[in-house]
């Protein structure tokens, strides 16, 4: 991608990433798929997702209905979650992100 930023980048492939996880290029993940992503591609960052508590927590706090699939919005806002969670633990400062997310 000649041109483009660090951050356009990352964000394309945080898009790819996620629609390669789809087994039969649905536009919404199933768990099974979710947690194949959250281990492959985020090992360090996601964590509590290997319980079936866990990972029912993460979905409820993601929007995830019961039986619902998980689309890119959901997958969105684990991302900053995660984003967030990650700047308050490399801060030098060892400050909270106090960004305003629409």
């Amino acid at each position: 991608m000649p041109g483009y930023s660090d951050l356009e980048k990352a964000i394309d492939t945080l898009v790819s990433q996620f629609h390669s996880a789809s087994a039969d290029n649905s536009p919404t993940l199933k768990t099974e798929e979710f947690k194949g992503l959250l281990a492959s591609q985020m090992p360090n960052m996601a964590t509590g997702f290997n319980s079936e508590q866990g990972l029912g927590e993460i979905l409820r706090k993601m929007g995830v209905g019961d039986g619902e699939g998980i689309s890119f919005k959901h997958f969105w806002s684990f991302i900053e979650s995660v984003a967030s969670n990650q700047h308050s633990i490399l801060s030098r400062a060892g400050s909270s992100c106090s960004c305003i997310l629409l």
